[in-house]
């Protein structure tokens, strides 16, 4: 009995995993923005949806940081040169770094859910090149205005 039902509630689950979808964001040296980007700047998921990070150009990773993580939310960073894979369950607004380029600018936000992201889920803490980057990022994506 204990099987079966098992089997059944993972045939229920099924379909949810199916849902899911797997976006692709890349890592560069330099795009029409600028140098050091993430490619889509901003990204809009649904929970259990999963990013692949491309190691497009050499010498990049992707990382959450730190102060951008929803509530509930695991951190992650992934190794120079890796491409990762990343399934965000946590809705909200997770800001993504290059570890080694994040002074520089090199970030990107990835929407969860439904709420878009604003100037004020910017925390003050980033560093001034990564704060008008995804200042810019929120004025120039799409659904802005």
């Amino acid at each position: 009995m204990k099987r079966l039902f098992r089997l059944a509630t993972l045939l229920c689950l099924l379909p949810l995993a199916a849902m899911a979808e797997t976006h692709t964001v890349e890592m560069l040296n330099r795009d029409d923005t600028g140098p050091m980007p993430f490619a889509p700047g901003y990204l809009v998921i649904q929970p259990g949806d999963t990013v692949k990070f491309l190691a497009t150009h050499p010498g990049h990773n992707a990382a959450s940081i730190g102060e951008m993580i929803p509530e509930g939310g695991e951190a992650f960073v992934g190794n120079i040169n890796e491409e990762i894979e990343v399934t965000l369950h946590a809705e909200g607004i997770w800001g993504i770094k290059c570890s080694p380029h994040y002074t520089m600018g090199m970030v990107m936000l990835i929407q969860v859910g439904d709420t878009a992201a604003t100037e004020d889920d910017l925390p003050d803490s980033l560093p001034p090149a990564a704060r008008q980057r995804l200042l810019d990022i929120l004025e120039q994506r799409p659904d802005n205005g």
